[in-house]
């Protein structure tokens, strides 16, 4: 049985801030004992880039601390595709500006594969429509976000920036009950 891989190791959560953590994502699979980058991992290649991280079935399971979604979205990613997410990481990475796109698992390979043909293959994320799109194809799934969630997104919100964009309704509400 092989070790266990995280997003971000348990030795690398001391920190109490989101900064920081993207440099040690993936840490044990990205680089060897003595710290050099492994050439076969895919964040080493200069072949893949972007802001779309796609992962495999059951992405963020064991990753129930906020730091896994900090370390992905501090490494610069906004998107992470799966057919599946742990609901944890899911529910964390919502709350923390990254967007977790589940589609279907044949959708999923196809994007595996269109990205293995061609590294520069482009995904293009529709939040508003709630669509991805395999671009070179056209070929695009629908995908479920909470509604909630959607706005918190679309408009850069956190949970308290969420409520003080409602504070003059909330005020006028309390006024009206006086």
């Amino acid at each position: 049985m092989s070790p266990a891989i995280f997003i971000i190791p348990a030795r690398f959560l001391k920190a109490t801030t989101r900064d920081g953590f993207g440099e040690n994502l993936f840490r044990d699979w990205r680089y060897d004992k003595e710290g050099k980058p492994k050439e076969d991992f895919v964040l080493n290649s200069s072949l893949y880039s972007g802001s779309i991280l796609v992962g495999g079935k059951n992405f963020g399971s064991g990753s129930s601390r906020e730091h896994a979604a900090w370390a992905i979205h501090d490494y610069g990613f906004k998107v992470v595709v799966s057919s599946f997410f742990a609901d944890i990481f899911k529910n964390n990475a919502l709350n923390n500006g990254l967007l977790p796109v589940q589609v279907s698992e044949d959708f999923l390979t196809t994007i595996f594969k269109a990205l293995e043909q061609n590294p520069d293959t482009t995904l293009r994320v529709d939040l508003e429509n709630q669509e991805i799109t395999l671009v070179s194809t056209g070929h695009s799934e629908q995908f479920r976000i909470n509604p909630y969630k959607k706005e918190c997104l679309l408009n850069g919100y956190d949970d308290i920036d969420y409520l003080l964009n409602l504070k003059d309704r909330i005020a006028q509400f309390e006024d009206a009950r006086k």
